[in-house]
């Protein structure tokens, strides 16, 4: 089934617009990444926010108020011909929107609650739908008009992969003629002392694959993709997704559910493990993600591939991590990469002894010219919750 994604709108530590982002992700520009206290307690931390002003709600829905949909209308003005186009041509009703996030409102909502523990009374703005999951889904189609299904999936740091997993479906079902897919997170401090507290958050740039790796960086973003059956260059080919329930908050150490995860996709692709020309890494930095991570990338692609993780450009996104680099795989396709340029692996250079040695992309690295180019971008969440996309020239 055709699924092209045919618009794009985005905003990450990189900056602002595609071309913003292009031009600093394929440079391998990481000072978007800064130090910042404020977050966690007697800790200053490496952060990943979005620079410069962001929009306000549009008149009608100050009710909706929060960074985290701020963040989203950003990347959604961005790609607004081409979302009024779609549903214009298609009509409300057939227009869907699924986004996933893990923090939505929640920091303006913490923030609401912390004042009513300290004065017993709610301030004037705190507004309780902030706070719920499908909040930004319900923005863009109040937004929007679009009265298609409009819903947000949280599977923590898989959200918005498994949403363009399920806006694919809904094409395919024949619920809807386009969805408006992606992801979005803001900084809050809720996940930021989450992961301090499993000891999981590094206060230097991550290094992803170092043996010197110590854990995450935060950071915040919005990907916000137009799906839909009209022709374009590039497209959503395949995808794959499982869940191997190993542990609530560490991967199953071998990655064997990542392998699985990786081989639907490329079933789903109806192509082989020779047929990607790139992977996008999950890449935390993490002990045990980028162990687990690497055997399964050896072990899947055994005669090699280039890889990077962008994390460290970017920091960890947590749910709007699957879309972001899925469009990162966009962009390296695009004409928006005049160079041809893959992202780069960011590291200090000094290799795990103990993991299998992967082709780091280093920076310049261009993608091999082809016809048929596909490039792969892997999720991994709590829970044992696997996703693979593959986004490449449309067929």
């Amino acid at each position: 089934m055709t699924a092209n994604l045919n618009a794009l709108g985005l905003v990450c530590a990189l900056g602002q617009g595609k071309q913003a982002v292009a031009d600093a992700l394929f440079a391998g520009d990481a000072s978007g990444m800064r130090r910042q206290g404020g977050w966690v307690a007697e800790r200053e931390l490496s952060i990943g926010a979005v620079p410069g002003e962001l929009p306000a709600m549009p008149a009608g829905l100050e009710d909706c108020q929060s960074r985290n949909n701020q963040l989203l209308l950003a990347a959604a003005l961005e790609i607004e011909p081409q979302l009024r186009a779609a549903i214009e041509r298609h009509g409300l009703d057939r227009v869907g929107i699924v986004l996933g996030t893990s923090t939505s409102g929640i920091q303006e909502a913490s923030e609401g609650i912390g004042e009513h523990l300290r004065s017993g009374t709610l301030p004037d703005d705190y507004r309780y739908p902030q706070q719920e999951l499908a909040a930004p889904a319900a923005f863009l189609a109040a937004w929007l008009g679009t009265r298609g299904p409009a819903y947000c999936i949280s599977t923590a740091c898989t959200s918005s992969a498994r949403a363009l997993m399920s806006a694919r479906r809904l094409l395919a079902l024949g619920v809807c003629d386009a969805v408006i897919c992606g992801g979005v997170d803001s900084l809050c401090g809720l996940t930021l002392n989450g992961f301090s507290a499993l000891e999981a958050v590094s206060a230097e740039p991550c290094n992803p694959l170092s043996r010197n790796r110590n854990g995450i960086n935060i950071g915040e973003g919005a990907a916000l993709f137009l799906l839909d059956r009209e022709p374009g260059p590039i497209a959503l080919l395949g995808a794959g997704a499982c869940s191997d329930a190993h542990h609530i908050s560490a991967p199953e150490p071998s990655g064997l559910g990542a392998q699985r995860a990786m081989r639907q996709a490329l079933a789903d692709a109806g192509t082989c493990a020779e047929g990607i020309h790139y992977l996008n890494l999950h890449g935390t930095a993490t002990v045990h993600n980028d162990a687990m991570e690497s055997q399964a990338t050896a072990a899947l692609f055994p005669s090699g591939l280039p890889v990077s993780s962008t994390k460290p450009l970017t920091g960890h996104t947590l749910g709007a991590a699957g879309a972001l680099e899925a469009a990162f795989c966009w962009l390296a396709l695009s004409e928006h990469n005049r160079d041809r340029l893959l992202p780069p692996h960011l590291w200090d250079g000094e290799a795990d002894p103990d993991l299998p040695a992967l082709e780091l992309a280093h920076r310049g690295r261009a993608l091999e010219p082809s016809s048929g180019r596909r490039l792969m971008s892997n999720s991994f969440a709590f829970g044992g919750s696997n996703i693979s996309l593959i986004i490449g020239d449309a067929p």
